[in-house]
């Protein structure tokens, strides 16, 4: 049974910096890609970086490049994204996900952790 679960999340002023951080446990495909995504109140969800499963080549939704950071661990068993300057923009309930789809507009995934709450004031 594949589980996702993150951590890290929580306030922070504007030019701040968190790392998010998601243990990643169960079989996950090999094939499968791994990502954050985000959704702020009263908007859609939205894709922020993704890690390529082929060759780990990191890929970032536009408003974020230079800012933020995706990684992960050898064994894939933690998935990390390191948010620097951060702006209000930025506040959303942030979720790692593995084996994804759709667009960075309208993300899809076969599993999703519950999500931690990122909140940026100026």
């Amino acid at each position: 049974q594949v589980q996702l679960m993150e951590s890290g999340g929580g306030s922070v002023q504007a030019g701040g910096s968190l790392k998010l951080s998601c243990a990643v446990s169960g079989h996950i495909p090999s094939t499968c890609g791994l990502g954050w995504y985000r959704q702020a109140p009263g908007k859609e969800r939205e894709m922020v970086a993704t890690i390529n499963y082929s060759d780990g080549t990191p890929s970032y939704l536009d408003s974020v490049k230079g800012r933020f950071t995706i990684s992960q661990d050898n064994a894939r068993n933690t998935l990390s994204l390191q948010m620097n300057t951060l702006k209000t923009e930025d506040t959303a309930v942030y979720h790692c996900a593995a084996c994804l789809g759709g667009t960075w507009s309208q993300p899809r995934f076969g599993y999703s952790g519950p999500g931690t709450q990122v909140t940026v004031s100026s």
